[in-house]
């Protein structure tokens, strides 16, 4: 039987008010307990002078003065890290939430469901809840509190989705005795992301994780190749529109994967790099916020060969 890991990630992004506390002062000790709530563990770190970027055991975490970004995959249970800061700070110190899930591979072995999480939050912060694309196809769901923060409709995001690669490096990353740095070169992460630090880690037995950071911007990487149920998430706070490489095209000509979305808020996708491809499904959703959310499935225009898989 094949490995299995589930990559597909929950989201969470919190927004402190000004009468809250800075983040960035609350302590690494904050910090672990934080993650550890969701079934997690702090690996390693990086900082500079506008945020602290964390690789997790499952994911990442990204803390700014007065923000927060969690991406946390695998049999987490995310929602528990917002209660764990609701019951520390108060629900007062908290001036917006979003909270965002990929429907799974294996939904059964999750130990929560989206409607279960968002029942949690409403028990403490109002909100509006979205699903898009089909139920019987790959589709998000979005839950996020009705109050506007300052420069909300001004920050900017987006992230990539893969399902199914393949190819050399989709079989290095299957491979024994990977090095981190060859990873690194083989999707020249130096020429995409010039002047990021970089914070990498090689999971056992398979698996990928690299933040960087530059100023206040980031970016995160995360790869589970497993054959079955390959799954790579790329996600970044850069304006990729006015950015000099076109970053996702690059990615999807290294890493070929057979479908993919796309997720912008604040922020359109080009496509015209990308490999030839049917878009499958799109929608664009403005919340009550302002914010502007557009939202695109892929599939490369090629005949995929199934493999039957023994059970």
């Amino acid at each position: 039987m094949s490995l299995f890991f589930e990559g597909a990630e929950k989201k969470l992004e919190v927004v402190i008010s000004d009468s809250g506390p800075n983040l960035r002062d609350l302590g690494v000790d904050f910090w672990h307990a934080l993650v550890a709530s969701a079934d997690a563990d702090i690996l390693s770190q990086i900082s500079n002078d506008h945020l602290d970027s964390y690789i997790l055991s499952e994911s990442s975490l990204f803390v700014w003065d007065k923000k927060l970004i969690m991406l946390t995959c695998g049999g987490t249970r995310l929602v528990n890290a917002l209660m764990h800061l609701i019951q520390v700070l108060g629900v007062d110190a908290i001036s917006f939430v979003s909270f965002q899930r990929k429907n799974e591979f294996i939904a059964a072995l999750q130990p929560s469901t989206f409607a279960e999480d968002i029942a949690l939050i409403r028990q403490h912060i109002s909100g509006k809840a979205y699903r898009i694309g089909h139920l019987d196809s790959h589709h998000h769901y979005l839950f996020h509190s009705p109050n506007p923060y300052a420069n909300a409709l001004e920050e900017k995001n987006c992230e990539l989705l893969m399902y199914h690669i393949s190819g050399d490096i989709a079989a290095y990353l299957r491979s024994q005795g990977q090095n981190a740095e060859v990873i690194r070169q083989q999707l020249r992460l130096a020429e995409l992301f010039s002047g990021f630090t970089l914070d990498d880690h090689l999971f056992s037995p398979l698996g990928y994780s690299v933040n960087g950071i530059k100023d206040d911007k980031y970016f995160t990487i995360h790869i589970s190749p497993q054959e079955q149920s390959a799954y790579v998430s790329i996600e970044t706070n850069l304006d990729l529109a006015n950015y000099p490489y076109p970053v996702f095209a690059k990615l999807l000509e290294r890493l070929q994967p057979s479908s993919w979305d796309i997720i912008g808020f604040n922020l359109a996708h080009e496509e015209s790099d990308f490999p030839v491809h049917l878009c499958l499904g799109s929608c664009s959703i403005t919340t009550s916020l302002g914010y502007n959310i557009h939202f695109s499935h892929y599939q490369q225009r090629c005949q995929e060969v199934l493999i039957p898989e023994f059970m």
